[in-house]
């Protein structure tokens, strides 16, 4: 018998390899948490943007008006009812939480007079929504500027459901800004990507979950906000009288003692 040849389509065969390999990938790659988590205990980043650009930024910018005697302290931003305020350290970590606790918290900071006059606040399309770099000019320190890198988290409706600030320092920040300066890219240490219930259409934390269970097993940044939810007042206030006065300040805001007296 005489042998026969078949020749090979050379582009059908990259085509089949192409598949093979695009199958491959999605079967190793990470589940989609906003497709595979059940909607109540979807994490902060699956939410939409449902508002403007501008509206955004004016929310941010309202916050920041609360503690500026500049502006007009009563107009505040849009907290949803259980907005939470996660301030890493050496600030207090969970400084509230329940729009409640936010806004009596408001009104125990206009104790310490500040302005802040330099503010740089923009919006994202993927929560947190509003990002700010600001600085704080507190009268009891003598003038000097804090600066601090603040985001802003949002559910569906625009309701500001978690706040949270870093001293805008190195090895404080949550980025390095060389390289990601708003903290769009790559590995971003922040407590709201981490709660379970910030990506629902009301971004609302569950403390009681089977989610925010799992969560805590695996995160001990996470039980630590949880502890701190479960008993917010006694853990914050014991927080404040350990905190050692000014050494906070100094340490928070890249102060030292020749800054504060000259």
């Amino acid at each position: 018998m005489r042998g026969f040849v078949v020749e090979r389509d050379s582009n059908s065969s990259l085509r089949a390899a192409s598949l093979i390999l695009v199958a491959l990938s999605n079967a190793c790659a990470e589940p989609d948490p906003c497709v595979t988590t059940a909607e109540v205990d979807r994490p902060s980043f699956c939410v939409q943007p449902q508002h403007s650009e501008q509206y955004y930024i004016e929310q941010s910018m309202l916050y920041f008006n609360t503690m500026d005697t500049a502006e007009d302290r009563d107009l505040g931003p849009n907290y949803s009812e259980w907005v939470a305020r996660w301030e890493w350290p050496p600030w207090l970590k969970l400084t509230a939480f329940g729009r409640e606790h936010l806004v009596a918290g408001d009104l125990l900071l206009r104790r310490f007079p500040s302005t802040i006059p330099e503010r740089d606040c923009r919006a994202f399309d993927t929560n947190p929504f509003g990002r700010c770099r600001v600085t704080f000019y507190y009268e009891a320190h003598g003038g000097l500027g804090c600066p601090i890198y603040e985001e802003f988290t949002f559910n569906e409706a625009g309701e500001m459901t978690f706040i949270e600030a870093w001293s805008d320092l190195d090895g404080k920040r949550p980025m390095d800004p060389e390289k990601d300066l708003w903290a769009e890219h790559g590995e971003v240490h922040r407590m709201s990507t981490k709660l379970p219930g910030l990506g629902n259409s009301d971004g609302a934390i569950d403390l009681d979950s089977p989610a925010m269970a799992a969560a805590e097993n695996a995160d001990p940044e996470v039980h630590d906000f949880v502890e701190r939810a479960l008993n917010y007042y006694d853990r914050w206030l014991a927080e404040l009288e350990a905190s050692g006065g000014d050494a906070m300040w100094v340490i928070g805001c890249g102060w030292d003692d020749a800054d504060r007296n000259p």
